[in-house]
Protein backbone atom coordinates (compact mmCIF):
# COMPACT_ATOMS: atom_id res chain seq x y z
CA UNK A 1 0.00 0.00 0.00
CA UNK A 2 1.50 3.27 -0.91
CA UNK A 3 2.32 5.33 2.53
CA UNK A 4 0.79 8.61 2.51
CA UNK A 5 3.47 11.81 2.52
CA UNK A 6 3.98 12.10 6.42
CA UNK A 7 4.59 8.60 7.07
CA UNK A 8 7.45 8.46 4.74
CA UNK A 9 8.98 12.00 5.97
CA UNK A 10 8.67 10.48 9.39
CA UNK A 11 10.55 6.88 8.20
CA UNK A 12 13.12 9.06 6.51
CA UNK A 13 16.22 10.42 7.91
CA UNK A 14 19.05 12.23 6.76
CA UNK A 15 22.86 11.49 8.10
CA UNK A 16 25.39 13.01 6.21
CA UNK A 17 24.21 16.78 6.10
CA UNK A 18 24.89 18.10 10.08
CA UNK A 19 28.61 19.32 10.35
CA UNK A 20 31.15 17.62 13.12
CA UNK A 21 29.93 19.21 16.99
CA UNK A 22 34.28 19.85 17.40
CA UNK A 23 35.21 20.92 14.09
CA UNK A 24 39.01 21.15 13.35
CA UNK A 25 40.00 25.06 14.10
CA UNK A 26 40.15 25.66 10.51
CA UNK A 27 36.94 24.03 9.31
CA UNK A 28 34.08 26.76 8.64
CA UNK A 29 31.08 26.28 10.80
CA UNK A 30 28.53 26.79 7.70
CA UNK A 31 25.30 28.56 8.37
CA UNK A 32 22.22 28.81 5.93
CA UNK A 33 19.59 31.30 6.62
CA UNK A 34 16.71 30.73 4.71
CA UNK A 35 14.62 34.19 4.19
CA UNK A 36 10.32 34.49 3.57
CA UNK A 37 8.38 34.49 0.42
CA UNK A 38 5.06 32.56 0.83
CA UNK A 39 5.21 30.17 -2.39
CA UNK A 40 8.50 31.04 -3.61
CA UNK A 41 9.67 29.57 -0.13
CA UNK A 42 9.26 26.43 -2.33
CA UNK A 43 12.52 27.59 -4.01
CA UNK A 44 15.12 26.82 -0.47
CA UNK A 45 14.28 23.06 -1.18
CA UNK A 46 16.01 23.36 -4.89
CA UNK A 47 18.94 25.53 -2.31
CA UNK A 48 19.12 22.61 0.38
CA UNK A 49 19.16 19.87 -2.27
CA UNK A 50 22.18 21.40 -3.99
CA UNK A 51 24.13 21.42 -0.59
CA UNK A 52 23.00 17.97 -0.07
CA UNK A 53 23.89 16.65 -3.42
CA UNK A 54 27.41 18.31 -2.82
CA UNK A 55 27.11 16.76 0.65
CA UNK A 56 27.79 20.64 2.17
CA UNK A 57 28.64 20.13 5.56
CA UNK A 58 25.83 21.98 7.41
CA UNK A 59 26.22 23.38 11.10
CA UNK A 60 22.94 25.03 11.62
CA UNK A 61 20.14 26.59 9.67
CA UNK A 62 17.17 29.29 10.23
CA UNK A 63 14.10 30.32 8.95
CA UNK A 64 11.36 32.69 8.73
CA UNK A 65 7.96 32.69 7.80
CA UNK A 66 7.89 29.80 4.62
CA UNK A 67 11.88 29.08 5.47
CA UNK A 68 10.83 28.18 9.03
CA UNK A 69 8.95 25.03 7.89
CA UNK A 70 11.31 24.09 5.22
CA UNK A 71 14.43 24.50 7.70
CA UNK A 72 12.49 22.94 10.66
CA UNK A 73 11.91 19.70 8.21
CA UNK A 74 15.51 19.38 7.14
CA UNK A 75 17.03 19.95 10.79
CA UNK A 76 14.44 17.44 12.29
CA UNK A 77 15.93 14.87 9.61
CA UNK A 78 13.65 14.99 5.96
CA UNK A 79 15.56 14.46 3.07
CA UNK A 80 14.74 17.50 0.16
CA UNK A 81 12.42 14.67 -1.80
CA UNK A 82 10.11 14.19 1.17
CA UNK A 83 10.48 18.08 1.51
CA UNK A 84 9.25 18.47 -1.87
CA UNK A 85 6.73 15.59 -1.36
CA UNK A 86 5.09 17.54 1.14
CA UNK A 87 5.02 21.12 -0.61
CA UNK A 88 3.17 19.38 -4.01
CA UNK A 89 0.92 18.14 -1.39
CA UNK A 90 0.24 20.56 0.89
CA UNK A 91 -3.01 22.87 0.48
CA UNK A 92 -4.11 25.30 2.41
CA UNK A 93 -6.66 24.28 4.35
CA UNK A 94 -4.10 21.57 5.53
CA UNK A 95 -2.23 24.83 7.96
CA UNK A 96 -5.03 27.16 8.18
CA UNK A 97 -9.00 27.96 9.15
CA UNK A 98 -10.88 30.39 7.94
CA UNK A 99 -12.56 31.90 10.80
CA UNK A 100 -14.02 35.67 12.27
CA UNK A 101 -11.46 37.82 14.10
CA UNK A 102 -10.45 41.20 14.45
CA UNK A 103 -6.79 40.14 14.13
CA UNK A 104 -7.15 38.10 11.30
CA UNK A 105 -9.21 35.88 9.03
CA UNK A 106 -7.61 32.94 9.31
CA UNK A 107 -5.91 30.52 12.92
CA UNK A 108 -3.48 28.44 12.03
CA UNK A 109 -4.36 25.76 14.98
CA UNK A 110 -4.52 23.19 11.82
CA UNK A 111 -0.83 23.69 11.85
CA UNK A 112 -0.06 22.03 15.22
CA UNK A 113 -1.55 18.35 13.61
CA UNK A 114 0.26 18.98 10.00
CA UNK A 115 3.44 20.01 11.85
CA UNK A 116 3.42 17.25 14.17
CA UNK A 117 3.19 14.59 11.09
CA UNK A 118 5.31 16.25 9.24
CA UNK A 119 8.45 16.82 12.18
CA UNK A 120 10.96 13.75 12.38
CA UNK A 121 11.30 15.30 16.16
CA UNK A 122 9.58 18.33 17.32
CA UNK A 123 11.65 19.74 20.06
CA UNK A 124 15.26 22.11 19.56
CA UNK A 125 17.19 19.97 21.52
CA UNK A 126 16.58 16.72 19.20
CA UNK A 127 17.26 18.48 15.91
CA UNK A 128 20.44 17.09 13.65
CA UNK A 129 21.07 20.32 12.73
CA UNK A 130 21.12 23.39 14.79
CA UNK A 131 17.70 25.35 14.69
CA UNK A 132 16.37 28.89 15.11
CA UNK A 133 13.06 30.36 14.00
CA UNK A 134 12.35 33.72 14.06
CA UNK A 135 9.44 35.39 14.74
CA UNK A 136 8.26 39.35 15.03
CA UNK A 137 6.54 40.68 18.18
CA UNK A 138 3.83 43.64 17.49
CA UNK A 139 4.40 44.92 20.78
CA UNK A 140 8.03 46.13 20.65
CA UNK A 141 8.67 45.66 17.09
CA UNK A 142 11.83 43.36 17.45
CA UNK A 143 12.49 40.09 16.09
CA UNK A 144 11.60 36.80 19.02
CA UNK A 145 14.54 33.77 17.91
CA UNK A 146 13.71 30.70 19.25
CA UNK A 147 16.22 27.92 19.35
CA UNK A 148 18.29 25.92 22.02
CA UNK A 149 15.49 23.85 23.50
CA UNK A 150 11.88 23.44 23.85
CA UNK A 151 8.74 23.42 21.39
CA UNK A 152 9.59 23.89 18.11
CA UNK A 153 5.66 23.99 16.23
CA UNK A 154 4.73 27.22 18.09
CA UNK A 155 7.84 29.49 17.08
CA UNK A 156 6.52 27.99 13.27
CA UNK A 157 3.21 28.43 13.71
CA UNK A 158 4.11 32.47 15.02
CA UNK A 159 6.79 32.74 11.94
CA UNK A 160 4.41 32.01 9.75
CA UNK A 161 1.61 34.07 10.42
CA UNK A 162 1.24 36.61 7.80
CA UNK A 163 -0.50 39.60 8.74
CA UNK A 164 -3.73 40.45 7.90
CA UNK A 165 -4.24 36.61 7.31
CA UNK A 166 -3.48 34.55 10.21
CA UNK A 167 -4.20 35.40 13.36
CA UNK A 168 -0.82 36.75 15.67
CA UNK A 169 0.11 33.92 17.74
CA UNK A 170 0.18 35.33 21.59
CA UNK A 171 2.72 33.71 23.89
CA UNK A 172 4.48 34.36 27.09
CA UNK A 173 3.63 38.79 26.57
CA UNK A 174 4.55 38.56 22.80
CA UNK A 175 2.17 39.09 20.13
CA UNK A 176 3.63 36.79 17.58
CA UNK A 177 3.70 37.20 13.53
CA UNK A 178 5.56 36.40 10.65
CA UNK A 179 9.39 36.91 10.93
CA UNK A 180 9.37 38.61 8.09
CA UNK A 181 8.06 41.40 9.66
CA UNK A 182 11.35 41.86 11.50
CA UNK A 183 14.12 40.17 9.78
CA UNK A 184 13.51 39.61 5.91
CA UNK A 185 16.57 36.65 6.21
CA UNK A 186 17.41 35.49 9.89
CA UNK A 187 21.15 35.93 9.32
CA UNK A 188 21.68 37.28 12.92
CA UNK A 189 20.38 34.30 14.55
CA UNK A 190 22.82 31.78 12.54
CA UNK A 191 25.87 34.14 14.87
CA UNK A 192 24.17 33.55 17.77
CA UNK A 193 24.74 29.65 17.00
CA UNK A 194 27.92 29.76 16.32
CA UNK A 195 28.74 29.76 12.54
CA UNK A 196 31.02 31.23 11.03
CA UNK A 197 30.45 31.36 7.47
CA UNK A 198 26.65 32.37 6.70
CA UNK A 199 24.53 32.05 3.75
CA UNK A 200 21.56 33.64 3.47
CA UNK A 201 18.91 32.88 0.62
CA UNK A 202 17.20 35.73 -0.56
CA UNK A 203 13.85 35.06 -2.05
CA UNK A 204 13.41 38.25 -4.23
CA UNK A 205 9.68 39.68 -5.50
CA UNK A 206 8.89 41.89 -7.89
CA UNK A 207 11.98 44.28 -8.55
CA UNK A 208 9.20 47.04 -10.21
CA UNK A 209 6.76 49.04 -8.70
CA UNK A 210 3.46 46.74 -8.37
CA UNK A 211 -0.06 47.88 -8.24
CA UNK A 212 -1.93 45.16 -5.65
CA UNK A 213 -5.19 44.10 -6.44
CA UNK A 214 -6.41 42.86 -2.88
CA UNK A 215 -5.46 43.43 0.92
CA UNK A 216 -3.20 40.64 0.92
CA UNK A 217 -1.17 42.25 -2.16
CA UNK A 218 -1.40 45.32 -0.57
CA UNK A 219 0.23 44.57 2.82
CA UNK A 220 2.51 42.34 1.26
CA UNK A 221 3.81 45.28 -0.93
CA UNK A 222 4.24 47.04 2.48
CA UNK A 223 6.11 44.51 3.57
CA UNK A 224 8.36 44.28 1.02
CA UNK A 225 9.04 47.83 0.95
CA UNK A 226 9.87 47.81 4.18
CA UNK A 227 12.04 45.01 3.80
CA UNK A 228 14.14 46.90 1.19
CA UNK A 229 14.80 49.67 3.83
CA UNK A 230 16.18 47.03 6.46
CA UNK A 231 17.82 45.08 3.45
CA UNK A 232 21.26 46.17 4.89
CA UNK A 233 21.34 44.77 8.11
CA UNK A 234 20.79 40.62 7.12
CA UNK A 235 23.17 41.47 4.08
CA UNK A 236 26.24 42.83 6.26
CA UNK A 237 26.22 39.30 8.24
CA UNK A 238 25.87 36.97 5.33
CA UNK A 239 29.29 35.84 3.61
CA UNK A 240 27.28 35.06 0.80
CA UNK A 241 24.03 35.99 -0.40
CA UNK A 242 22.03 33.63 -2.89
CA UNK A 243 18.92 35.15 -4.75
CA UNK A 244 17.39 32.70 -7.07
CA UNK A 245 14.99 33.99 -9.59
CA UNK A 246 11.62 33.90 -8.37
CA UNK A 247 10.69 37.61 -9.28
CA UNK A 248 8.05 37.32 -11.12
CA UNK A 249 6.40 34.11 -8.90
CA UNK A 250 3.21 35.41 -7.62
CA UNK A 251 3.36 35.29 -3.85
CA UNK A 252 0.61 32.75 -3.94
CA UNK A 253 2.03 30.59 -6.59
CA UNK A 254 2.04 27.18 -4.94
CA UNK A 255 1.27 25.72 -8.66
CA UNK A 256 4.74 26.75 -9.29
CA UNK A 257 6.26 24.29 -7.06
CA UNK A 258 8.64 22.48 -9.54
CA UNK A 259 9.97 25.57 -11.41
CA UNK A 260 10.42 27.31 -7.77
CA UNK A 261 12.57 24.39 -6.77
CA UNK A 262 14.61 24.28 -10.27
CA UNK A 263 15.15 27.68 -9.77
CA UNK A 264 16.56 27.10 -6.45
CA UNK A 265 18.89 24.61 -8.16
CA UNK A 266 20.32 26.44 -10.22
CA UNK A 267 21.04 29.85 -8.03
CA UNK A 268 22.48 27.39 -5.60
CA UNK A 269 24.95 25.63 -8.20
CA UNK A 270 26.33 29.52 -9.34
CA UNK A 271 27.31 29.89 -5.59
CA UNK A 272 28.55 26.01 -5.08
CA UNK A 273 32.31 27.49 -6.02
CA UNK A 274 32.58 29.46 -3.03
CA UNK A 275 31.17 27.17 -0.90
CA UNK A 276 33.54 24.46 -1.81
CA UNK A 277 36.29 27.10 -1.28
CA UNK A 278 35.45 27.32 2.42
CA UNK A 279 35.81 23.98 2.66
CA UNK A 280 39.20 23.64 1.01
CA UNK A 281 37.57 21.49 -2.11
CA UNK A 282 38.03 21.65 -5.43
CA UNK A 283 35.06 23.34 -7.23
CA UNK A 284 32.53 21.55 -8.85
CA UNK A 285 33.36 18.31 -6.69
CA UNK A 286 30.27 16.00 -5.76
CA UNK A 287 31.13 13.49 -3.50
CA UNK A 288 28.82 10.25 -5.03
CA UNK A 289 27.40 6.91 -3.41
CA UNK A 290 27.41 7.75 0.28
CA UNK A 291 23.90 9.35 0.23
CA UNK A 292 20.55 7.41 -0.79
CA UNK A 293 17.86 9.64 -1.41
CA UNK A 294 14.68 7.92 -0.59
CA UNK A 295 12.96 7.02 -3.73
CA UNK A 296 9.87 4.44 -2.57
CA UNK A 297 7.01 5.15 -0.78
CA UNK A 298 6.07 1.89 -0.43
Amino acid sequence: MQASWWQTLRRGRGRLRAAPEQPSAAAPRIGIALGGGFARGIAHIGVLRVMERHQIPIHAISGVSAGSMVAAAYAAGADTAMIERVARGMKFRDVARWTISLMGLAGSDRMIPFLGRMLKCSRFEEMNIRLAVVAADLVTGKPVVFSGEGDVVLPIRASCSYPGLFQPVRYNGYCLVDGYVAAEVPTAALVALGATRIVAVHLPGPSGGVDPHNVFGVIHRCLQVMGHRLDHEWRAQADLVISPAVEDVPWDGFQSTGELIERGEQAAMEALPAIEAWLGRRAGTARRGTHRMSDSFD
